[in-house]
Order: structure tokens, then C-alpha cells, then sequence
């Protein structure tokens, strides 16, 4: 199975480095001393990478591949020094004490500007290729009202209603600036929902009146719901060109929906879920065509959870000697380039992590930042070797703090698990997916060879 995740500690390795990534306990690896150049084309080429888990799945496969690992404390020592490495602040003195577990890991707070933001369906908002800035300001308070709801009691709906007064108001007050950024072609629907969302508010102040507190955050829900439809509708068509050497592989120039349902073993309180998953091609087309085409091709029916250790779920790898989807028009592994879209960007990079560009601090419009976003797995030292395995973070670690963890910029994200997503954790190595299939947006899939090869 191909690993997901590399980080910033540095421990020299073999060739015979087990391409699987394991999360054993041990405390046998030293940290070494590395170049204070940032040359990591040259790093990779001589260096590997590992990072440790408190319960590392235990399938034969695994085991038998464990060969170096070490500690949560080493890891997050490791992301320490990386961030020294990468800023020039000082971090931890492990040179005279490599395990010295009880200094803190250094604020990294500094690459961070404001709170990140943590919902997945905030995310996916967050993400369209729009500058509206009166939706936005719509938008901005109903989110609010989550933070208003940590408040005790009933109490909470007196901040509730701020939150509702305020976005009532910029809905008011932006209402023309809204429907002219609505695409000529959608905005019939945009005004639709628009209708929805003044008649939603006006229930959500009535709930608050009558002091139902249950009710708000599932009115809430769908508010932003119709936000979000207004936003997909100031979308006029896809964005940008990819590529010319991607162009003829599936791709998806929009967004999709998908239904993963999953048989779950050996839990008597959890027989069967089902977790919805947005998949978002406006920043990932290619990675999420690709996914998107395997999904008709039944690829993952029937395939089991092939790695949950409560840092990641993971599957997508076939049984057989290949790690990836061979697609049978060409008798060869399917692989995809590494795909990233930077904020301000408006054409994703392709081929190159982040870091390899040495674009350290750039922030990806799809981060690792929910619990359940969902990336691709690769090989640790080819960018472009994702094929089929799809991991599933589960948030959040002291390595992941959102905005500011070591897999963004280097892993293709390009999606989120936007329902039932908390149940990800209670899922174990060995559970079945009995199907993926598509809710909406297959129409936006663009060159779908599973029609073709059948």
C-alpha cells in the first residue's frame, strides 16, 4: 500500500525502505543531523521519512513491511525543527537532549492568519472560484452561529440572533450585488434559492423566539446550504484550461457528490453507515475525475478498510501485486500527477509539492484541515505516482494542526466528507465497502473512460 504522509523528520534508510507506512511504538531512532541547505531534491534522493501512531493496525502485510518507526513525541520534535529549518526561529534544543519529551512543540501560529477554519462544508464555500463579497458577508455570520452555540443554555440564542440580525442585514443591504454575480445561465436557481434563504431566516428567528435551541444548528444547516447553492451558481463554467498533458484523462470541472456505504465488522453499536463525500474539481479536476471514474467503474465496491490507525482511514489498494487501478485499455497502472491549488492562484500546480518549490508558507484552497478530508495516496518519493488509494484524515493531531500541518502542499486533496464524517474513526482495518455511487455531478465529468473501456 502506498504511503501518505511524510514528514520533516530525517532518518537515513535503505533501498528496501518498505513503501508502507507504519505507526509502531518505539523509541530506538535518534535524530540526526541534516544540512541546514533546503535543498530537498537532493534530501529525498538520499533520505525517508516515517511518523508513529499510538495504534498501528496490525494486518499480516503490515507487519511483516515494519521495519524503522518511532514515537508521537519524536515525531512532533521533528516538526519542530522543520519549522526552525524552514523560518530560522529556534525550536527545540534536541542537540542536547533529543528526547526531551517535555518541552513543547514551538507555536506555529505565525504561518497562520486568523482561525482556521475547520467545518468541511466552510471549506468547500470557502474554495469556489468566486469574489463576491456580499455573499460572503452573508455567509460569514450564519457560520457564526456555531461559535454561538458553544455558549451554555439558552443563553447561546441571544448571540444566535446577533449572528442571524447580521447576516439578515447584509442579505438586505447586498441583495443586487448577489444576483449580479449570479452566472447568466444559473441565475433563475440562484435567485430560487436566495427565496429560500430570506424565507429560512425568518423560521430561524422564530426559533430563537420561541427558545428552541435544538432546532438552530439544524436550520442552520440548511441556510447555509442555500448559501453555498448561491455561490456554485457564480460559477460560470469551468475556470481554466488544464494541463494539454492531462487534458484527455477523466476530469472533473465542477463538483460531484458521492454516497461511500460501509459494512462495519466487529461493532456491535455500528452495523452499516453511509458518509457522504463532496468531491471538488474546480481545484482538483484531475484527481477528483480521476476518483470520480473509478467510482463508475465499481473499483472500490467490496473492498475492505485497509489501514486505520486513528490517524488516517485508508483503501484503494487492490488485491494483486499492483498498487493502483491497471486500466485495461493499456494493460498499465493509471497514475496522476500531484495536483495542489494555492490561494491566489488561479491554475493548480502540478508535478511538485509545495515544499519542493519552496513555497513554505503558501496556503492550499483545500487544506488539510477537517476531520475526514480526503487526498490521495502516492509513493513517498514520486509526486506522480497516485493511482487508486485514498486516505481519509482524521483530525486533528499535535503533527496536523489546521493551517499549519505537514501534509498540506504535499498530498492532492480533493474532497471532504461532509455527513457522518465523526463515524470515520469508529471504522477498522477489515470493514467492507459495499458501494460508492453518485448522488450529483456526474455530468461534469469530462473524457470518463469507464464508458469507453466498460
Amino acid at each position: 500500500m502506498a504511503p501518505i504522509l511524510s514528514s520533516h523528520y530525517f532518518s537515513y534508510s535503505s533501498p528496501t525502505t518498505p513503501k508502507i507506512l507504519t505507526f509502531p511504538i518505539t523509541t530506538t531512532n535518534r535524530i540526526r543531523s541534516f544540512p541546514t541547505s533546503l535543498n530537498h531534491s537532493s534530501f529525498r534522493s538520499r533520505l525517508t521519512t516515517r511518523c508513529s501512531s499510538q495504534n498501528p493496525p496490525q494486518s499480516p502485510t503490515q507487519t511483516e513491511k515494519r521495519k524503522k518507526s518511532f514515537s508521537l513525541k519524536e515525531c512532533a520534535i521533528s516538526v519542530a525543527l522543520a519549522f526552525g529549518l524552514v523560518t530560522g526561529v529556534p525550536a527545540l534544543d534536541v542537540f542536547n537532549n533529543a528526547y526531551a519529551v517535555n518541552q513543547p512543540v514551538p507555536d506555529m501560529a505565525v504561518l497562520i492568519s486568523g482561525p482556521p477554519i475547520k467545518d468541511p462544508g466552510a471549506l468547500l464555500r470557502y474554495a469556489l472560484p468566486i469574489n463576491n463579497k456580499a455573499i460572503r458577508e452573508v455567509q460569514k455570520p450564519l457560520e457564526d452561529i456555531t461559535e454561538s452555540l458553544k455558549v451554555a443554555g439558552v443563553k447561546a440564542l441571544d448571540s444566535v440572533e446577533r449572528n442571524l440580525k447580521q447576516a439578515s442585514r447584509s442579505l438586505k443591504q447586498g441583495k443586487t450585488l448577489i444576483i449580479s454575480g449570479l452566472a447568466e445561465s444559473k441565475k433563475e436557481h440562484g435567485v430560487e434559492l436566495l427565496g429560500k434563504l430570506e424565507a429560512g431566516m425568518d423560521e430561524l428567528q422564530q426559533i430563537v423566539e420561541s427558545r428552541t435551541r435544538d432546532a438552530v444548528a439544524p436550520k442552520q444547516k440548511e441556510l447555509l446550504q442555500y448559501v453555498g447553492g448561491v455561490e456554485e451558481d457564480m460559477v460560470d463554467g469551468f475556470p481554466y484550461d488544464v494541463p494539454e498533458e492531462y487534458q484527455n484523462m477523466p476530469l472533473l470541472k465542477g463538483r460531484a457528490t458521492v454516497d461511500m456505504k460501509v459494512k462495519v465488522k466487529e461493532n456491535p453499536n455500528l452495523d452499516e453507515c453511509v458518509f457522504r463525500i463532496v468531491l471538488d474539481g474546480y481545484n482538483a479536476p484531475v484527481t477528483a475525475g480521476n476518483f470520480l471514474d473509478l467510482v463508475e467503474r465499481h473499483f472500490y465496491d467490496g473492498m475492505e478498510i485497509q489501514r486505520a490507525d486513528g490517524f488516517v482511514v485508508q483503501t484503494g489498494d487492490p488485491e494483486g501485486p499492483a498498487e493502483g487501478f491497471i486500466d485495461p485499455s493499456t494493460e498499465k497502472t493509471r497514475t496522476i500527477p500531484l495536483e495542489i491549488m494555492v490561494e491566489g492562484e488561479k491554475v493548480p500546480v502540478y508535478g511538485s509539492t509545495l515544499e519542493e518549490l519552496g513555497l513554505y508558507k503558501a496556503q492550499t484552497k483545500l487544506p488539510f484541515n477537517a476531520f475526514g478530508t480526503m487526498a490521495m495516496a502516492r509513493d513517498e518519493f514520486e509526486d506522480n505516482s497516485a493511482s487508486s488509494q485514498v486516505f481519509w484524515l482524521l483530525k486533528e493531531s499535535e503533527l496536523t494542526p489546521s493551517n499549519a500541518n505537514i501534509l498540506d502542499g504535499r498530498y492532492a486533496v480533493f474532497g471532504y466528507v461532509t455527513n457522518n464524517e465523526e463515524l470515520l474513526a469508529d471504522l477498522k482495518v477489515g470493514d467492507v465497502i459495499e458501494s460508492i455511487e453518485v448522488v450529483s455531478g456526474l455530468d461534469n465529468l469530462a473524457n470518463p473512460s469507464y464508458k469507453i473501456a466498460g
